[in-house]
């Protein structure tokens, strides 16, 4: 059944009135933040929103109280992550944040830049709804559990299943075909009908979207299974070099905090798991980037009892909720009522 209500999702043109003021929701395609880019985001946290960095279950980011939009709005231009006003909301693009660094079959990264700028390329596709998710995996099974309505997932150094409302459809393509493909995948969702936010709200709309991209399909099929925990912690890279993941308190990133990050100047990726990943670390400032930072708040223990803690945003910011769930959270931690994974 349609949806008779319409697709809300912010963005940073359009700011969601949240109880505790505008909200806006930047895109991050891949997760893939420039040093610049945190910087950006630091100080406009800092100096027009709320003072944090909200992470999202998608890789984005988000800033609460946000005092002046059109401020906002020209910093991140200049900051490289508004590079649309038509399809800045149809950028929802996961992909596998250690891909081309640790493991993996293939390297998904460039494939998220040539879907990006396929997205922004046609005018039709930012009639996308908000809610539609790509996601592109690079065998291990992370993004691909999320969900997508469309993704590939690779099956070889070359070769990708492509994925519809989160199943493998039994459609391969290779590597360099895979963008297009995704690509006109997404146009077919729009030849479906208007009023679904979701490939899966539609009747037979993933076997439907299948058969209008004209491949033959193969078996067997991936199955898509739980996703593996998320990196945390001191991760060396398949270059010798290291990469570091590290947990974010409720997911709310303190624009200090982000500021440090920044000055490391390296490439950072936020996670769908709200958590983030500093890649390409030599060990020595890999090492100091863990003493500075840990106590600062990032978490680089996977056993902490923080990694088993989510929450919404809760009172004051959503007019929804009926509790600070934060603070109720935060409680439960420091009191040891939630328990580490493992433990009884």
């Amino acid at each position: 059944m349609a949806r008779t209500d319409s697709d809300s999702c912010p963005g940073v043109l359009r700011l969601h009135e949240a109880a505790d003021g505008p909200l806006a929701r930047v895109r991050v395609p891949g997760g893939r933040l420039e040093p610049h880019q945190v910087q950006a985001l630091a100080a406009a946290a800092e100096e027009l929103g709320d003072g944090n960095i909200e992470l999202t279950s998608r890789g984005n980011v988000q800033l609460r109280q946000v005092r002046d939009a059109r401020e906002l709005t020209g910093r991140l231009e200049a900051a490289g992550l508004l590079p649309s006003h038509t399809h800045e909301r149809v950028r929802n693009i996961v992909a596998s944040p250690l891909s081309g660094r640790i493991g993996g079959l293939a390297d998904v990264h460039p494939l998220v830049g040539s879907l990006d700028a396929g997205l922004r390329a046609v005018a039709r596709l930012a009639d996308l709804p908000g809610r539609v998710l790509f996601a592109l995996d690079d065998g291990r099974g992370d993004v691909s559990a999320l969900g997508p309505d469309i993704g590939a997932h690779a099956v070889g150094a070359d070769e990708f299943a492509i994925l519809l409302a989160g199943r493998d459809s039994g459609l391969r393509v290779s590597a360099a075909d895979t963008a297009d493909v995704l690509l006109a995948a997404a146009h077919g969702f729009l030849d479906l009908g208007s009023g679904h936010w979701r490939l899966h709200e539609i009747e037979d709309g993933a076997e439907r979207l299948a058969e209008s991209l004209g491949l033959t399909p193969v078996s067997p099929r991936v199955d898509i299974g739980t996703a593996p925990p998320p990196p945390i912690g001191w991760l060396p890279q398949d270059n010798g070099m290291v990469a570091l993941g590290a947990g974010i308190r409720l997911g709310s990133l303190p624009a200090r905090t982000a500021e440090f990050l920044a000055a490391v100047e390296r490439p950072l990726f936020i996670t769908p798991w709200r958590s983030i990943v500093l890649t390409d670390l030599d060990e020595w400032p890999a090492e100091q980037v863990v003493r500075v930072l840990a106590p600062m708040g990032l978490i680089f223990d996977a056993n902490s009892p923080w990694l088993q803690v989510t929450a919404c945003a809760g009172r004051p910011g959503c007019a929804k909720s009926h509790t600070d769930v934060r603070a109720d959270a935060t409680a439960a931690v420091e009191s040891g009522r939630v328990l580490p994974p493992g433990t009884t």
